[in-house]
């Protein structure tokens, strides 16, 4: 891994913590394509760089997510019940997910990844958020038969689960804006954590890993943006709660949209260099 490698994974660190606290997602939908590019720059064939870039995501999300959430704990936002609850099914499911995963053709990761992307930034903009509070949906039931399935497709995409999860709360669940994205960072505690185990045991015998790699998780990369991003948590956290939500909204969809034309190649097939 050469300085520009490292200089990129920093900075991208830095805005993965500020987004994360911010917008409540673990940062997978930055970290993962931006690992894609630069494994796929070390000469890593497509296939292990993009299970690689998924399971170094999820284990750097884990001190990301436990820095926002906790910055949002403090302004008292984040509904534990809810996180800790949902959080053992996303875990179970997220652990299934990245063994899936193990087992699938990257391209196809990539593609899935995309498309839900861009699915979730287009439904976030054209739904109706009403302004008037209404009843959280506190069904049990409900919540798992969300959760299971969520921790799932985070597993195999490689992401925290708040890119799919804060929309469900907040159009499925009614939650307002601020508790969906502070719970999601709660809940990514769990949920990245069955995911990176996932990717670690599956990755455990492959062979040509990059140095310093437990399984399809490069500790290298890992190091780097949690230590970049970390900080830069609280100070997204704390610019959420200044913030109303319908520009939260916005804000989310826009970065969320860029990021799936990105692993679906649109841009490359436009010869365009981002």
């Amino acid at each position: 891994m050469g300085i520009e490698h490292i200089l990129i994974l920093l900075v991208t660190g830095i805005i993965v913590g500020f987004a994360a606290g911010m917008l409540g997602l673990g940062g997978g939908f930055l970290m993962a394509p931006v690992q894609y590019m630069v494994y796929s720059s070390m000469g890593l064939p497509s296939d292990i760089a993009t299970k690689m870039a998924f399971g170094t995501t999820l284990l750097a999300i884990l001190p990301t997510a436990a820095s926002g959430a906790w910055a949002h704990h403090k302004k008292r936002a984040v509904w534990w019940r809810a996180a800790i609850f949902m959080g053992i099914f996303t875990f179970i499911g997220s652990y299934t997910g990245a063994t899936i995963a193990a087992n699938i053709p990257g391209v196809v990761l990539r593609m899935a990844f995309g498309v839900i992307a861009v699915g979730v930034s287009i439904r976030m903009v054209t739904a109706k958020i009403s302004p008037v509070e209404q009843e959280v949906r506190d069904n049990l039931w409900l919540w798992v038969a969300i959760a299971l399935p969520l921790g799932i497709l985070t597993g195999i995409l490689g992401v925290g689960g708040g890119i799919l999860l804060v929309p469900i709360m907040v159009l499925g669940l009614r939650f307002k804006m601020h508790t969906a994205i502070a719970t999601s960072l709660a809940m990514m505690l769990l949920t990245a954590s069955g995911g990176a185990i996932g990717y670690i045991v599956n990755g455990m015998k492959v062979p040509d890993l990059p140095p310093y790699s437990l399984g399809y998780v490069n500790l290298v990369s890992f190091f780097i943006l949690s230590v970049s991003s970390i900080g830069m948590a609280r100070f997204g956290a704390a610019a959420a709660h200044r913030m109303p939500a319908k520009q939260l909204n916005y804000v989310f969809s826009a970065i969320t949209f860029i990021m799936g034309l990105k692993m679906l190649g649109v841009f490359q097939w436009l010869g365009l260099p981002f």
